[in-house]
């Protein structure tokens, strides 16, 4: 069992790239009326301080961070975010039941610094003018932010606050229901992703396994509202199957188990468990069909092209591959870096993608020509799960030839490579400054990556422990077989 983990989860968001710690370093020019660097990218080698409350101060951070290093940050109406943000903040007014005659946003001029002097003072007049409660004015900002960050409608602009660990949870436990349904968490920001039904995708442990949930069992309700509606998803169905600590409330599903047509109610209830280890291995590999090698890759982290890489040399020994099926199914992205190593075992010379600012420059993204060609046929298994940089490397395969996609169309959640800025409460600001289009200079953002032979999972391949576009994937590699 591996040591207790000390870091707030906020640390999984910050790379370390160097073994020492050096301290923020902020964009030049960018600094808050109080005098604070509005973007300041986070200190390498060691963990955030504690999160401390959001407050309007905070909020101005982001706001200047924003509009000075988003994609479009020099062009974008500001006026819009502030609306969004008031919005969120008289909504919360509302819920809180405190409701004010004085929350009326005034009229805007257009001047970017001059409106905020408003939005600020009237933020702050109001505030002033509830009771002296702590927690509710850290939920109005912090409901505030949250809105101007998502009306940039970008799935990689991220305001990442309040996460914490679960007290006494180990490096290999994890947080939730103990299951993976077949639609991900990003379902709720992008549903038209989402086709019914919903269903159970793997056991993992947990609340789950102890409710007796299988593999294939459809979800027919969650906490007693309909998964879909016709074929229209329901967000918040979807989300609450993806609870983080501190969330503990229990979740209601009604299940149907198709073998017998039995439906029944369980109640889970969030909470730690211990998957099993292969749940939690970046790579794992193995041999199929006699000479071919299948090699699943969760994610694009730190060293994992070099993982996949040393995998398949290992399958590689003794008698020869013919072959290698690389899944990227559930594969939520990372480093572009780790892209472009691996598909450098496949191609050298090649473009993987262009990452473009608004005036039309382009960065070119590509192979990295000191890795070793595989000389390999290959085909990438994909699926709605996979997301930014797997949707990088999906496109790359297809447009430069390099192999066939199976499965079905990735997220489309591929905006642009995010940087981190740590904003003055401890919380992490995220946002691209520059956009992906694909190889063929295609925007794919949106729109996913279409596969070459579209293989849906169903719930009664699950069911039944089938994996029909693993199957696929095997007839279209030589000495492959199903």
């Amino acid at each position: 069992m591996s040591s207790k983990t000390v870091a707030a989860g906020l640390v999984l968001l910050l790379t370390a790239a160097c073994a020492g710690q050096t301290p923020p370093r902020a964009v030049p020019g960018v600094v808050s009326a109080t005098g604070s660097p509005a973007c300041a990218e986070p200190p390498r080698g060691a963990p955030p301080a504690a999160e401390t409350p959001t407050t309007v101060d905070v909020i101005e951070q982001a706001y200047l961070c924003i509009l000075s290093t988003y994609y479009s940050g020099a062009t974008l109406d500001h006026r819009t975010l502030l609306n969004a943000g008031f919005v969120a903040f008289t909504q919360e007014l509302n819920r809180d039941g405190h409701d004010l005659a004085e929350a009326t946003l005034p009229a805007m001029s257009g001047d970017r610094t001059a409106d905020w002097a408003a939005f600020e003072k009237l933020f702050r007049r109001l505030t002033d003018l509830l009771p002296q409660d702590a927690k509710l004015r850290e939920r109005l900002a912090a409901a505030t932010l949250e809105a101007i960050v998502a009306a940039l409608d970008d799935n990689h602009a991220r305001w990442a606050h309040g996460m914490r660990r679960a007290p006494s949870s180990y490096d290999d436990e994890q947080y939730g229901l103990g299951f993976r349904p077949n639609l991900g968490p990003q379902t709720a920001g992008n549903p038209g992703i989402a086709l019914p039904p919903l269903f159970v995708a793997s056991v993992l442990g947990g609340a789950a396994r102890s409710a007796g949930l299988r593999p294939g069992d459809i979800i027919e309700s969650v906490n007693g509202s309909a998964p879909f509606v016709g074929t229209d998803v329901t967000p918040a169905a979807i989300t609450a199957l993806y609870p983080r600590y501190p969330q503990a409330g229990p979740v209601r599903l009604r299940v149907l188990r198709q073998d017998t047509g039995r439906r029944r109610e369980v109640t889970l209830k969030p909470g730690l468990f211990r998957p099993d280890p292969a749940a939690l291995q970046t790579v794992t590999a193995e041999r199929l069909g006699g000479d071919i090698a299948h090699v699943r890759l969760r994610g694009f982290g730190p060293d994992s092209a070099d993982r996949v890489l040393k995998a398949i040399s290992r399958l590689n020994t003794g008698r020869g591959l013919a072959g290698l099926v690389l899944d990227l199914r559930g594969n939520g992205g990372g480093s572009p870096d780790e892209v472009n190593r691996l598909l450098g075992a496949f191609a050298h010379g090649k473009v993987t993608a262009y990452q473009c600012a608004p005036d039309g420059a382009c960065e070119t993204m590509r192979t990295d020509d000191g890795v070793a060609l595989l000389g390999l046929p290959f085909v990438v298994l994909t699926d709605r799960a996979c997301a930014s940089a797997c949707e990088h490397f999906s496109a790359a395969v297809k447009d430069l030839g390099l192999g066939k996609l199976v499965g079905t169309r990735s997220a489309g959640a591929v905006s642009g490579p995010a940087q981190g800025y740590l904003l003055s409460n401890n919380t992490m600001l995220s946002l691209p400054s520059k956009h992906h289009l694909a190889p063929n200079r295609e925007v794919i953002d949106r729109v996913g990556v279409a596969p070459d032979h579209h293989v849906p999972q169903t719930p009664e391949d699950v069911a039944a422990g089938r994996d029909a576009a693993l199957a696929k994937a095997l007839t279209l590699l030589p000495g492959g077989r199903a």
